[in-house]
């Protein structure tokens, strides 16, 4: 039950009951509600920031699942990394060396991604560090297995081919042992026989009676054949392929001609001493991509090790070449 209200009137000296209008029980009421609902919007807030709801509650643990799911995801990518590298260095050590290709350089390897930002829709989620680092290192990890894949296309191709090309590289002696007078002279800086200055001799001569049969060392097409008068007089270049080619110089004459395809073995002139030539010999030279190199490490065909040793022991000796 309300209480009754009463006002003093100082003119009549008497109290009045108050009377209390339908504005004024609006007002009041109005004012309850504005305060109660202040007081509850206060109450919800500091409920919310000190407390998570159900459904906040629920999403904090599929966050915390979720990072700990790229967590092991990102473990997971780095053992798969260290396997791949394992593969890759298999692959330009040893596949690739046993077939004679070059290794892929790791520019290619690891390659980046060019043009515009591919994660910039990424990086405006929340959580988008670990998100973004995640989806980076997962295209580089695709990046490399798909290099790696190719490059194993490669090696197969190049396993299948390998008769031919063991055919090719050159892999014996272009003079008979048994037509030898000796190895004059190897690869390594020598007297030059008419200049008497010391130079790099860039293949190896090998002494023999005049018309001696001189082989290809390996199967390939005869790219030169030369009438040089100085130099290295009549001489021959084969193209073996696989990078490789080799010289025959200073012959008396040939028994092939340009574009003919030879087999290892096969006759492709003779001993003479054309061109800067001091004495009857053949100077033979090994090339691999565009550079010289010694043609010692080619007679593995034709030689027992006692043999190899006894001609690379003459090859080494200092003295003054033919040519």
């Amino acid at each position: 039950m309300s209480k009754v209200k009463f006002q003093f009137d100082k003119r009549t000296l008497t109290y009045k009951k108050v009377e209390i209008g339908a504005k004024q029980i609006l007002v009041r009421v109005l004012g309850y509600l504005s305060a109660s609902t202040v007081f509850g919007v206060i109450v919800i807030l500091l409920f919310s920031t000190f407390f998570d709801s159900p459904k906040e509650k629920q999403l904090r643990r599929e966050i915390t699942a979720l990072e700990l799911q790229y967590k092991v995801l990102g473990n997971r990518m780095a053992r798969v990394d260290q396997v791949l590298a394992e593969l890759q260095e298999k692959d330009d050590d040893i596949y690739r060396v046993i077939f004679e290709a070059e290794p892929i350089p790791s520019s290619v390897r690891t390659a980046g991604f060019g043009g515009v930002n591919r994660y910039s829709d990424l990086e405006k989620l929340d959580n988008s560090e670990i998100v973004v680092s995640t989806t980076k290192r997962l295209d580089e990890l695709t990046k490399k297995l798909v290099v790696q894949s190719r490059s194993f296309d490669e090696v197969v191709a190049l396993a299948k081919n390998k008769g031919k090309m063991l055919a090719s590289i050159p892999a014996i002696q272009p003079i008979a042992n048994d037509k030898l007078t000796r190895v004059a002279s190897g690869f390594n800086y020598r007297i030059h026989p008419i200049y008497k200055v010391r130079h790099f001799h860039t293949g190896i001569d090998f002494a023999a009676p005049q018309g001696t049969d001189i082989y290809a060392t390996g199967d390939g097409v005869v790219k030169e054949v030369n009438l040089q008068k100085g130099g290295y007089g009549y001489h021959v270049v084969i193209n073996h392929g696989y990078d490789y080619e080799t010289l025959y110089a200073h012959m008396s004459r040939f028994k092939v001609r340009p574009g003919e395809k030879v087999k290892r073995g096969d006759v492709i002139g003779y001993v003479g001493s054309t061109g800067t030539s001091t004495a009857p010999h053949l100077h033979y030279e090994v090339i691999k991509n565009g550079e010289k190199i010694n043609p010692m490490n080619f007679f593995f065909n034709d030689l027992t090790p006692e043999e190899y040793e006894k001609v690379l022991e003459l090859s080494t000796q200092s003295n003054q070449s033919f040519d």
